[in-house]
């Protein structure tokens, strides 16, 4: 089903409240005197595409909401979504296959908004020993993957301070974006088990390390993750690539063996 996307002013009034912000405060920040602001909030006021490109900069709207800011205000959307295997996105979808070609033996992904995968690379493959099939069933989540109790969980040695470090990551993405699929996700993982999550300074207070049993070795991971720098579509926009490096040189040497 097709919802009616809510009026411009009402979106911004919902965007400006996520951000904790009073009208006058945004009005400042944007230049704007707080009547005008209230104005468009209210539909007294038809804002222009600039006024409201300037607006959903100040408030740090994500691009796929800036598009629906747009699209309910009568405007083309500012940036285009193409899939990743679109012909117009073919120098971007090389450019993610070097990263994660470069990372191996490494074990390194791709994954979009939703944390579901869009690209792996070969050292991803000996991760997922003994995980359920269902799992792996496209479109996967790598997130439900790694949490689930079919999944990786069970062989995750400090699972309790990687699911706290996983829930502070959606939490972060939820506050920022209003994702309703996110939300859902984030109380689906909840539901898992796996503990509670030692101090914060269990491992020094710098990075919280993902520590995976194989066979009868520990590996340890530091994971980062890498964006398009200046994406010009949606889709690269939302596209993260998580890399999990090697936190120690007994990990390095198990992998490169």
């Amino acid at each position: 089903m097709q919802t009616q996307p809510l009026p411009v002013g009402e979106q911004l009034r919902a965007w400006r409240g996520r951000r904790r912000l009073s009208q006058l405060d945004l009005a400042l920040d944007a230049e704007i005197s707080a009547r005008h602001l209230s104005f468009l909030e209210t539909g007294r006021s038809r804002p222009s595409r600039a006024m409201l490109l300037r607006l959903a900069e100040r408030l740090n709207i994500p691009a796929r909401d800036r598009n629906m800011l747009l699209v309910a205000a009568g405007f083309a959307p500012a940036l285009p979504e193409r899939g990743l295997d679109d012909p117009a996105l073919a120098a971007a979808r090389r450019a993610v296959d070097l990263v994660l070609k470069a990372h191996e033996p490494f074990p390194a992904l791709a994954v979009d908004r939703h944390w579901q995968m869009a690209a792996a690379n070969a050292g991803v493959a000996p991760l997922l020993a003994g995980v359920a099939a269902h799992l792996l069933a496209p479109p996967v989540n790598v997130l439900r993957l790694s949490l689930h109790p079919e999944g990786v969980a069970p062989r995750i040695v400090n699972l309790a301070e990687w699911r706290a470090h996983i829930f502070h990551r959606l939490e972060a993405q939820i506050e920022a974006s209003a994702d309703p699929v996110l939300a859902a996700l984030l109380a689906e993982l909840r539901g898992y088990p796996g503990g509670a999550a030692r101090s914060a300074d269990a491992y020094g207070g710098v990075a919280v390390p993902l520590v995976l049993r194989a066979g009868e070795a520990e590996l340890c991971f530091l994971s980062t993750t890498t964006m398009f720098g200046t994406p010009i579509d949606i889709t690269l926009a939302e596209l993260a690539i998580e890399a999990f490096l090697p936190g120690d040189a007994r990990t390095a040497a198990f992998l490169m063996g």
